[in-house]
């Protein structure tokens, strides 16, 4: 067994392989950038050596200097959890090349698999079924777009070197096409130094169903079952769950034998991940499941593999990683109950998902899920990396049990003042249709509105929350034959709230405020004061930068007039690309934002006035 291990990665999936590293007695080697000094994957591991400045391709994305850091440790292993370097076969082989243990596949196999055209060719031999596209050199985008006429529409063009959700874009019109992809392009190039796209039939009804494969170096290799990860939201997982609902013994083990096929093909070593697309228009059925890709590390969603098997898979890349077979063969291998997972990030629904920073002065759980994080209460959430703050499973005997169980968990769950998703996943896994397992990658995007949360809580929350801020007694004006009557006034998340008091309820003191955590929301109560309130209510057409980050492009100039919606400008920050639109219909009577400059968060980018004004 190995005996050191540096990890190049942080957050929660470093926490993740240090927790197991020292189950089996190994010492784990953490890495930080000048951002993540103080972060818990640090503070958890034996050792830490600092990589660099906060932005990635600086410190977790330098491969040289987490070489360099292994060798100062004397770690004789690095595993490079997800995401950074994790699927770059030049790292593995510069790794491999120092002396060092890759935990991961040999480099011909993410080379392999690490071009999506190259990829489907290889699958195709391989009697692996393919969505029907276009996976050819030629890129010129007049031939691109004929060959989506051919396609027939809706299609998707997806980056050849992508993954993650980023370099993809659904197109249902011809007239649509040259505009998404020069978007897809530019976001493949910024996200992947490769502007190369294929396309693919857009399916109507898709599902997204993964299989868990592994490999070792003695020529084994076996499938742990499929994931149903269809609840997206931009092509980017939110909900996933194993096994997938409906998968009826014939088709999974139909789905599951290619998959193993796929993994045969590239000679396939350590955890990876074949990924399908499903036509579910007529339920789960092999003849309507296609090859999409192949991730060749350990997903994010593994939890609910490792739930529903027993098997911890971090174990099994170190055990294979150190020359060891498979612990365990396929018949030993077994489904027990169902395990859902939610991803909860730091995002604020109400304003379009926008990323959320800022120090978590109250974060709390609870205690009943798997929770899967790199942040504890007092930690900060940094604009320079993934918003994604933790990731919380639970296990029933079936489906609704897990449900009900992760429901319970998040609808409890304090996040604060970082604004969270929590209540918008409790809104999703209450959907009919997610109860009904009526699922599709398409739910989310379709429900749009009904599935965020109620702007303030419930009056019954408020009044409970309020109650915290009354101490007992009589309230002032109390009049004969009259029960005394008054309107205490609150702020609530900074928006004005009324609650009415009645005789012998007690009286306002002046305590400052209260948490009140309600259906995965979580707000601030405090007493109104005039000077509190001031700005809560904008509406002065002021478009602010949500957070820090590079103006990508400015659609506008000052003195243009501009209708409700529309797009003023396109900033990048925490890896995706947020457009700024107008609020109302107007002119633009101020403009500071220019292409390419850096703005920090709440920098005036420009000023809408109304077109009456």
């Amino acid at each position: 067994m190995i005996q050191s291990l540096l990890i190049a990665n942080r957050g929660e999936i470093a926490c993740r392989i240090i927790r197991t590293a020292r189950a089996l007695g190994v010492r784990t080697v953490a890495v930080y950038s000048d951002a993540d000094a103080d972060a818990l994957h640090v503070r958890e591991a034996d050792e830490a050596v600092p990589i660099g400045p906060a932005a990635a391709r600086d410190s977790y994305l330098r491969g040289d200097r987490l070489i360099a850091a292994a060798r100062e440790s004397g770690a004789e292993a690095i595993h490079p959890g997800y995401g950074f370097l994790s699927e770059n076969a030049d790292f593995a082989e510069a790794v491999i090349a120092a002396g060092l243990v890759w935990v991961g596949p040999r480099p011909d196999s993410i080379r392999a698999m690490g071009l999506k055209d190259a990829a489907k060719a290889r699958m195709i031999e391989a009697g692996v079924p393919v969505t029907p596209g276009y996976l050819g050199g030629d890129q010129r985008p007049e031939h691109l777009g004929e060959e989506a006429d051919r396609i027939g529409y809706p299609v998707l063009i997806k980056a050849v070197a992508g993954g993650g959700g980023k370099g993809m874009r659904r197109v249902d019109a011809a007239a649509d096409f040259a505009d998404a992809l020069a978007s897809c392009q530019r976001e493949a190039a910024a996200s992947f130094g490769d502007d190369r796209v294929l396309i693919e039939k857009y399916v109507l009804a898709p599902r997204h169903i993964e299989v868990q494969v592994f490999g070792d170096t003695h020529g084994n290799v076996v499938h742990l079952f499929e994931r149903d990860c269809s609840l997206q939201r931009r092509h980017q997982k939110v909900i996933e769950e194993a096994p997938a609902p409906g998968m009826d013994e014939d088709t999974r083990a139909s789905l599951c034998a290619a998959a193993v096929r796929a993994a045969q093909a590239v000679d396939y070593v350590g955890a990876g991940t074949i990924e399908f697309i499903a036509d579910a228009s007529e339920g789960l059925r092999a003849d309507r499941i296609w090859f999409m890709e192949m991730n060749t590390r350990l997903q994010v969603e593994h939890p609910v593999t490792e739930e529903i098997t027993g098997v911890d898979l971090v174990e099994w890349q170190l055990r294979v990683a150190s020359g060891e077979p498979l612990p365990l063969r396929q018949e030993a291998l077994r489904i027990s109950g169902h395990a859902i997972e939610a991803r909860l990030y730091a995002e604020d629904p109400a304003r379009g998902f926008l990323p959320s920073t800022g120090t978590l002065e109250a974060f709390d759980l609870g205690d009943t899920a798997r929770i899967e994080t790199g942040v504890t209460e007092g930690d900060a959430i940094s604009p320079f990396y993934d918003p994604m703050i933790a990731k919380l499973v639970t296990r029933g005997a079936t489906r609704e049990q897990a449900r009900r169980a992760l429901m319970n968990t998040l609808e409890g769950a304090v996040v604060w003042p970082v604004k969270s998703n929590a209540g918008f996943l409790v809104k999703a896994l209450a959907h009919p249709d997610f109860v009904a397992a009526r699922l599709d990658t398409g739910l989310i995007a379709r429900e749009g509105e009904a599935l965020l949360p109620p702007a303030l809580p419930s009056r019954q929350a408020l009044a409970d929350a309020a109650a915290s801020l009354v101490s007992p007694g009589p309230l002032p004006g109390f009049r004969l034959n009259a029960a005394p009557r008054l309107t205490a006034r609150f702020l609530v998340g900074g928006e004005p709230a009324e609650i009415d008091w009645s005789e012998g309820e007690g009286e306002l003191v002046e305590q400052d405020d209260v948490l009140l955590a309600e259906d995965g929301q979580t707000w601030r109560v405090e007493r109104f004061r005039a000077s509190a309130a001031a700005g809560a209510s904008a509406g002065d057409g002021a478009i602010l930068a949500p957070m820090p980050g590079r103006i990508l492009s400015v659609e506008v100039a000052a003195g243009d007039r501009v209708a409700k919606g529309q797009r003023l400008l396109t900033l990048e920050a925490m890896k995706m690309e947020h457009g700024l639109v107008a609020p109302f219909d107007g002119i633009v009577a101020e403009l500071s934002a220019s292409t390419g400059a850096q703005v920090q968060v709440d920098a005036l980018l420009a000023r809408i006035e109304r077109a009456d004004a």
